[in-house]
């Protein structure tokens, strides 16, 4: 049981897996740290003085009331770049590489075919019987 965890961990997979978790939270937080840092005070810019952001307040002095739409948009923006990342730096990589190995595997097939090998064998028997008649 224990050598069959130990396989399982050590395969490249889980080990690129578990890498690419940590250096996800890591790069979430910084995309995170930008919206809310930089995104949301230009989106809150554009109301008045008066207004504590981009939002509806629903019950006057009360602010467990206040609906956040600069949130909103800014966690919108947290997610399209995150995924914009992982499709541009992990996705499109991969399936240039899986494309590349596939051309690779059909271009480098140097072994015949069965049916290759029997038309190779139907013409040298061909050849011999013409020899002998």
């Amino acid at each position: 049981m224990i050598k069959g965890f130990k396989d399982f961990v050590l395969r490249g997979n889980v080990v690129e897996l578990a890498v690419a978790v940590v250096v996800g939270a890591a790069f979430g937080s910084i995309v995170t740290a930008f919206t809310s840092g930089i995104i949301q005070p230009l989106i809150n810019a554009v109301t008045p003085p008066s207004s504590p952001g981009f939002g509806v307040q629903l019950v006057g002095g009360k602010e467990s009331t206040y609906i956040d739409f600069a949130a909103v948009i800014g966690a919108a923006l947290n997610f399209l770049i995150v995924a914009a990342v992982v499709y541009l730096v992990i996705v499109f990589p991969l399936n240039a590489l899986k494309e590349r190995r596939k051309r690779g595997v059909e271009a480098g097939s140097t072994e015949p075919t069965d049916v290759e090998l029997l038309t190779e064998i139907r013409d040298l028997l061909r050849e011999q019987s013409q020899r002998r008649g």
